[in-house]
């Protein structure tokens, strides 16, 4: 089969024929149709130092996916071949504390496809039928490929009550503009996203039009405060840039009691004042992957609700073309990027 893989401990990814998985008895084979590039493998092509010391070589990379059941486990039940599915691509351990539990997106033992595991970018990806999410029919393909990332930003979004609140959210990449999109579906009063990135933010003026977009190089967050009339402050603020200076910006603009879910990952260490967030009683809660499979759930009901988060996809090549999607994806001006193995 064709694949993308990283072949060698250096930058980039090459397309190579390799074997199509075998399956267990308790996986699936899938034809995989579209797939999503993401961040991680942003960090995998540049094989930066996370890369480097993550990633065993070769390995074929992806894990945003849609695609259809070619092959069944002799022990899989519930699932059949030409189903259309999408899958969880965080693959757990069943005898940890939390996954005993039922709190499997909490298992220590938990491994990555296309980062540990051999990965969906590939004509046909082996996956645990624990792990596949079904995909109805309303919900296309190109979707599909990334409700992996819009898990993310469910995740984060509905980690509190939303419903009448003013949100903040800092980070207006696709998962901050998708979570945006998820905070005015929930119920959110006034939703206002902040970026240095002004194509970002234009984007999230297009996808989210309800939402208030802020370059906080031009603007003070105390004026748009001010310019929504908010007595005290924003409710709730979700952290999806991976920047210290904004996440200072959000402590400060949030109320007394307010609450932080915390997606974005600043690199090294970071200076926190942490007496700032004692004194004004903020909740933080750090947030890693997707609920397993509440967030699936969630997100799918949404979509068939009208959560629309189409727009946010920017760029589609087909997959000889992953290297005109990856600039795309490096230049920091697209949304996300759909790959077609069709």
């Amino acid at each position: 089969m064709k694949a993308l893989e990283k072949s060698k401990r250096e930058e980039g990814l090459w397309m190579v024929q390799a074997p199509v998985p075998e399956i267990g008895p308790d996986d699936v084979l899938i034809r995989i149709n579209k797939t999503g590039i993401c961040g991680t493998d942003i960090h995998i092509w540049n094989w930066d130092e996370w890369a480097a010391h993550t990633v065993p070589v070769p390995m074929i990379t992806g894990h945003e996916f849609a695609g259809e059941i070619v092959e069944l486990g002799r022990d899989v039940t519930g699932l059949r071949i030409g189903q259309r599915v999408s899958g969880e691509g965080h693959l757990i351990g069943t005898d940890s504390r939390q996954s005993r539990a039922g709190k499997f997106h909490l298992d220590p033992g938990t491994r990555g496809i296309g980062v540990n595991v051999q990965g969906a970018f590939a004509q046909y990806l082996r996956l645990p039928a624990f792990n596949v999410v079904p995909l109805p029919d309303d919900i296309p393909d190109e979707i599909g490929a990334i409700l992996d990332p819009l898990g993310n930003a469910v995740h984060t979004a509905l980690s509190f009550d939303l419903l009448g609140e003013d949100v903040l959210i800092t980070g207006a990449g696709p998962i901050g503009i998708m979570a945006a999109t998820v905070a005015k579906h929930a119920g959110a009063r006034h939703v206002v996203i902040t970026d240095i990135n002004a194509d970002r933010l234009k984007l999230a003026q297009h996808v989210v039009p309800r939402a208030r977009t802020v370059d906080v190089t031009r603007e003070e967050l105390a004026d748009v405060k001010h310019e929504l009339g908010l007595k005290q402050g924003f409710d709730v603020g979700l952290e999806m840039s991976g920047s210290q200076a904004a996440l200072d910006q959000m402590v400060e603009a949030l109320v007394m009691g307010g609450k932080i879910a915390l997606l974005g990952i600043p690199p090294g260490k970071s200076p926190v004042d942490w007496s700032r967030i004692v004194f004004k009683a903020i909740t933080i809660k750090g947030v890693y992957g997707r609920e397993m499979f509440e967030t699936w759930y969630k997100m799918i009901a949404m979509l068939q609700n009208g959560l629309d988060v189409s727009r946010v996809i920017t760029h589609r090549f087909k997959v000889d073309e992953f290297r005109e999607g990856f600039s795309a994806m490096k230049s920091g001006l697209s949304g996300k990027v759909v790959l077609d193995w069709t």
